[in-house]
């Protein structure tokens, strides 16, 4: 398991490592009390004891997994964007990433669906 954000994200495949930094900053701005964790075996952002947002690094893709209630209120603006969404993830690459808009908006509602 990785110690910590910056070993998983070097452990990437390199053309998605940009992505990976780039979505790292963008919750820890949208989310500037959250606690940087491992937890699943993937970087996350924790809030008391509720993990936020999460993110993972596949072969050719990443995943963002936040609240399922963030990700049913943004069904619309995620569908828009042309990305694919699961109950409690959104898959994105270095050819479709997610709008930075977007990540702000799913980070808030996912803290918003945790109650805090």
């Amino acid at each position: 398991m990785p110690a910590d954000h910056e070993a998983y994200i070097a452990g990437a495949p390199e053309d998605l490592r940009p992505l990976l930094f780039r979505l790292r900053a963008q919750l820890a701005h949208a989310l500037p009390d959250a606690e940087e964790v491992i937890a699943y075996k993937m970087p996350g952002f924790r809030i008391g004891q509720s993990i936020i947002a999460g993110y993972a690094a596949f072969s050719r893709q990443c995943g963002l997994y936040l609240a399922p209630s963030a990700i049913a209120s943004h069904a619309d603006d995620i569908a828009a964007a042309g990305l694919k969404s699961t109950k409690t993830g959104i898959t994105f690459s270095p050819s479709r990433p997610i709008p930075d808009a977007l990540v702000e908006k799913l980070a808030l509602a996912s803290r918003k669906g945790q109650n805090l």
